[in-house]
């Protein structure tokens, strides 16, 4: 085997490893880093030209992402999600009207709002809610992680994954909300009932709050121009509007501001995802081209993928293994030798997508959740989340399978 083949290999299972762990042994490296260490090595070793490594980077998706980025940062700035959340809370006088509002609260934002960035947002805004009502702040969080996640499941803007996937696959925004907005209505009505029924004891009860919530101080001119940017967006996407150019514009007229300096907005921006999807894409296309090749009818005819049943057990599994934007990736270039490669992808990004809930390390968003939630001194360890997240995975995903079978 020429030496190229072998540093492609080395190179593409060391990085998904090493993504897979989170990090280096010994090393302060994370996972954006390891990406792009893996994409040089590619380039450096001759696995893959450089020119090819430049091709091989989406740039619809990398826009698509970092104009939402910007988008976000205009509602965090102008204190949007504290108004929303401050309005949920005015309305819930019960926990289970309280839950019911976290929920749609979290997973419609998610859906529309890039679900990581939500995550980070609502957190703390909804610890600080359930302490102020004396309430067990647990099932709320548990409640914000894992709607975040289904909810993001509705569109190609709800999370990273669905960007990555809505600009390979090329379908329109309309016709994926049309197949996947059902699965995360039925995911949230699951979620709702399952986090109920295990903690009885917080909303099966009498309670009723008195306590109403602080309000927040906004920033008028600044909430009232994102707000009508954000319904422009929504209605540019399901127009048809590319939804790289779409987030671009949306981004750029966020940052046309009088009141806040640019920088504002740059440091709301995850750059590090950036750098882990641009890593990826090169890591990816090494391997594809100098191991994977033409040989991939013959790998899907010793692994069948061509239905909705093993392609979501497959695509879940992988996506707990080393995560869904890399599992995303991996799955590319086989999407394509399928009977229908559209439906495929719409699977993908279902299971990719829940898949998530499944372990506390399933998805960026439930690492948010509970890093912010134990540094306000509340722990939720691995088995107090599994022992809710396995089974709203497992029938979510079921659910998934009916609904797009």
């Amino acid at each position: 085997m020429p030496f190229t083949e072998w540093a492609a290999i080395v190179i593409f299972a060391a990085t998904y490893l090493l993504i897979a762990l989170g990090r280096l042994p010994g090393f302060r490296i994370d996972r954006a880093g390891i990406a792009f260490l893996g994409a040089t090595l590619m380039v450096a070793s001759g696995a893959l030209e450089r020119e090819a490594a430049y091709r091989a980077i989406d740039f619809d998706t990398i826009v698509l992402l970092l104009g939402m980025m910007i988008v976000v940062a205009g509602l965090r700035l102008a204190n949007g999600f504290e108004l929303i959340a401050a309005e949920a809370v005015r309305r819930a006088r019960h926990p289970l009207l309280l839950l019911a509002a976290v929920i749609l609260l979290a997973g419609l934002l998610s859906a529309f709002l890039v679900n990581d960035t939500v995550c980070l947002v609502l957190t703390p805004i909804i610890l600080e809610t359930i302490r102020r009502l004396e309430r067990n702040p647990r099932p709320y969080l548990l409640a914000t992680a894992m709607a975040s996640n289904i909810g993001s499941v509705a569109t190609i803007t709800g999370n990273p994954q669905n960007m990555i996937i809505g600009s390979l696959s090329h379908l329109p925004y309309l016709a994926f909300v049309r197949a996947l907005a059902p699965v995360a209505g039925a995911g949230l009505l699951v979620l709702y009932a399952v986090i109920v029924l295990a903690y009885r004891r917080e909303f099966l009860v009498r309670a009723h709050f008195s306590a109403e919530p602080e309000a927040p101080r906004i920033l008028p001119p600044l909430l009232r121009k994102t707000a009508l940017i954000i319904a422009a967006l929504i209605i540019a996407l399901f127009a048809g509007m590319p939804p790289a150019l779409a987030a671009a514009l949306a981004g750029s007229f966020t940052l046309l501001t009088r009141r806040l300096k640019a920088w504002r907005f740059y440091a709301e921006v995850d750059g590090a995802l950036l750098v882990l999807f641009g890593g990826l894409f090169v890591v990816v296309a090494g391997f594809q081209s100098r191991v994977i090749g033409n040989a991939v009818p013959e790998i899907l005819r010793h692994l069948p993928l061509d239905g909705t049943a093993p392609l979501t057990l497959f695509t879940a599994l992988l996506s707990n293994v080393v995560s869904n934007v890399p599992a995303v990736l991996v799955l590319r270039p086989f999407i394509a030798h399928l009977a229908d490669p559209g439906h495929a992808w719409l699977v993908v990004a279902m299971a990719s997508t829940l898949a998530g809930n499944f372990t506390i390390l399933g998805s960026v968003a439930n690492l948010i959740v509970v890093q912010r939630a134990a540094a306000s001194g509340i722990e939720i360890d691995f088995w107090s989340y599994f022992r809710l997240g396995a089974p709203i995975t497992l029938i979510t995903l079921a659910l998934g399978v009916l609904l797009l079978g």
